[in-house]
């Protein structure tokens, strides 16, 4: 994680949500043994971080239904539906979820 992903997150005017597409998606891993996360521990690292967890609602459900299909995973366009949904700043490297409307932290406004 960069310093300015870093730094957004600690600021105190800032409200920092983890998806539960993301819980999801780090248990499927971690099932597979492509990771080693101590998920049982998850709401507590959250809470003591300051992060809030940000539920799948149906109306995340729709958009992510509703979007092109520039990107295929599944885990990253629920990502992607709930940033346009909530109107938030999405924290990603992944340079094809650049092709949505979407804002993306760090990255150029036009």
């Amino acid at each position: 994680m960069d310093k300015a992903v870093r730094e957004a997150m600690t600021a105190a005017e800032n409200q920092v949500f983890v998806s539960s597409a993301s819980v999801w998606e780090i248990a499927i891993k971690r099932a597979s043994g492509r990771i080693v996360f101590p998920l049982e521990k998850f709401d507590d690292i959250a809470r003591h971080m300051g992060i809030d967890i940000l539920p799948i609602l149906p109306a995340h459900a729709i958009v992510a239904g509703s979007l092109p299909r520039h990107h295929r995973d599944p885990f990253d366009r629920m990502l992607i539906a709930q940033t346009i949904a909530e109107n938030l700043v999405l924290v990603t490297s992944d340079s094809a979820i650049s092709r949505y409307e979407v804002t993306i932290f760090g990255a150029a406004t036009p």
